[in-house]
């Protein structure tokens, strides 16, 4: 009797720990790839009084919408994991600023996030961990793995503090993959 609870005690002890690791490491998901492919953010053409509308010729005379201006960029390099693409960081006619990634190519891991942060892009390992030691700006969770994506930053950001943006894995806190941001003039 003894013998049997003893192996039903590491049985479900053994289900436990594979669970969690399950859960904690999220295996598949090496296998996953979630691309997402978002048109570049563009304002909406300024709304117009029915006086303006009657006024033009046609609906086709109404102002094309105005393209955000380029404010930084940067390429992505491999920390954790390979990584590419592009970054730039975009402000709308309307002056709010969108972080897009461009042609992204990285792993896909559990709790990713894009950071804006201040911190320097090291080469190779010794850039791994240092995105959390400064100030940064969660942009929100990865939407995915592949692919171009807009990222609306938070109101207020100050670029002139941050340097660098990082795919962050929040749950290990360990960079994928990481840019230098070049400031437009």
């Amino acid at each position: 009797m003894n013998r049997k609870r003893v192996l039903t005690v590491l049985a479900v002890g053994l289900v436990v720990v594979v669970a969690a690791g399950l859960y904690w490491f999220q295996p598949w998901k090496l296998w996953v790839n979630e691309t997402v492919q978002e048109a570049l953010p563009a304002a909406p053409a300024p709304a117009q009084t029915s006086a303006q509308a009657s006024a033009q010729p046609s609906a086709s005379a109404a102002p094309a919408p105005k393209e955000p201006t380029v404010v930084a960029t940067g390429e992505l390099i491999s920390h954790e994991h390979a990584t590419s693409g592009g970054v730039r960081i975009l402000r709308a006619a309307d002056g709010s600023l969108v972080l897009r990634l461009e042609n992204l190519d990285t792993s896909n891991g559990p709790d990713l996030r894009v950071w804006l942060t201040d911190a320097p892009v090291l080469p190779g390992k010794d850039g791994w961990f240092v995105f959390d030691d400064g100030a940064y700006v969660s942009a929100g969770k990865l939407k995915g793995n592949k692919g171009s994506q807009n990222y609306i930053l938070p109101a207020g950001t100050d670029l002139a503090r941050y340097s660098s943006v990082t795919i962050w894995c929040d749950r290990f806190s360990v960079s994928f993959g990481a840019a230098e941001l070049t400031k437009s003039t």
